[in-house]
């Protein structure tokens, strides 16, 4: 009798993001990640307890390569490339989004990631409340704007519907809507993060 399978958590990460990446985000479960494996359902909880940690590993697994290194020089640039790389990292995984939202306080990769904005910040001069009000800001912005990519992208149908609303009832918004389907994503993210860390300054 051949001996079961040896698992990994770095490689029952992959396989649940490949579920993931290939399904969405319902179609995660303990079943379809064995399956992707190819072992019973019942080998993997030898190495993971539930759905839970299973969604905490597929987070760990996408931020896990984030480079934390910062270039010298002004601590804006520095925040960008941190935020930067972070924004990278998960729309490759798009479906991640909401995972990020709901375990960005427990993976190891993520708080390793937020040490890295702190010590910036620190750099800069802010302390105490300010460092944690500009570091709160800045995850919200990241956050936001990756929710905004997954949910409700500029290009998507929600702004194109709002464009076509009656001017008589929705002046300022058909117009600011007709003008947003011209905005890339790239463009709503270093604009918006420039306008964040000017205010933060």
């Amino acid at each position: 009798m051949p001996r079961p399978r040896s698992l990994t958590r770095p490689g029952i990460a992959a396989a649940a993001l490949a579920v993931i990446d290939r399904a969405g985000l319902a179609a995660l479960t303990m079943r379809s990640v064995a399956g992707e494996l190819g072992v019973a359902t019942m080998s993997l909880y030898r190495y993971v307890a539930d759905r839970e940690e299973l969604e905490a590993l597929v987070v760990e697994h996408v931020l896990a390569g984030v480079d934390l290194s910062v270039p010298p020089g002004d601590w804006r640039d520095q925040v960008t490339v941190l935020l930067e790389r972070v924004r990278e990292a998960v729309c490759e995984h798009r479906h991640v989004v909401p995972l990020l939202v709901r375990h960005r306080h427990a993976v190891p990769a993520s708080l390793s990631w937020i040490e890295a904005m702190l010590t910036v910040l620190d750099g800069a001069g802010f302390t105490g409340r300010r460092r944690v009000l500009a570091q709160r800001t800045l995850v919200s912005f990241v956050i936001g704007v990756l929710q905004n990519e997954y949910h409700g992208p500029l290009a998507g149908a929600g702004t194109a519907a709002m464009a076509e609303l009656s001017t008589a009832d929705f002046p300022l918004l058909a117009e600011t809507a007709a003008q947003a389907r011209g905005v890339s994503a790239e463009e709503e993210f270093h604009e918006g993060l420039r306008i964040v860390l000017r205010g933060l300054g």
